[in-house]
């Protein structure tokens, strides 16, 4: 009978966790989609008053959400990221009072949604 030489190579356990947390062996990962959504905040008694705001979150390949919504406004005139709805109006002023009436009506009503975070992911458009 021949002797045959055969020999298994074996990784400890330890040695393949190293490499794992290294990054040198890839780990079975969901890949993240990341998602955006833009929304219009328009007075429904005055359409052309709007304010933008923009949620970005990260989704899985099921649909679960993985990563919280970054939600902002978007400034009335620059386009810049805002915190706040009343953060838009900033650095410009209307011609005339009955019109910063209108932006300021329409700052409340988005500052007095609940959940705002749903509107801003969910919606295109929303009349208030």
């Amino acid at each position: 009978m021949k002797n045959i030489c055969a020999s298994v190579g074996a990784v400890p356990t330890h040695e393949k966790k190293d490499k794992v947390e290294k990054g040198e062996v890839e780990k079975d990962e969901e890949e993240y989609i990341p998602m955006r959504n833009e929304v219009i905040f328009y007075l429904k008694e005055a359409p052309e008053y709007q304010i933008s705001a923009v949620g970005e979150w990260c989704e899985n390949a099921r649909g679960d959400i993985v990563q919280e919504a970054d939600t902002y406004f978007l400034h009335v005139m620059t386009g810049q990221r805002c915190e706040s709805a009343w953060s838009c109006l900033t650095g410009w002023s209307e011609p005339d009072e009955k019109s910063m009436e209108k932006w300021e009506a329409l700052c409340g009503c988005i500052e007095e949604l609940e959940n705002i975070e749903v509107y801003i992911c969910d919606e295109k458009r929303v009349g208030l």
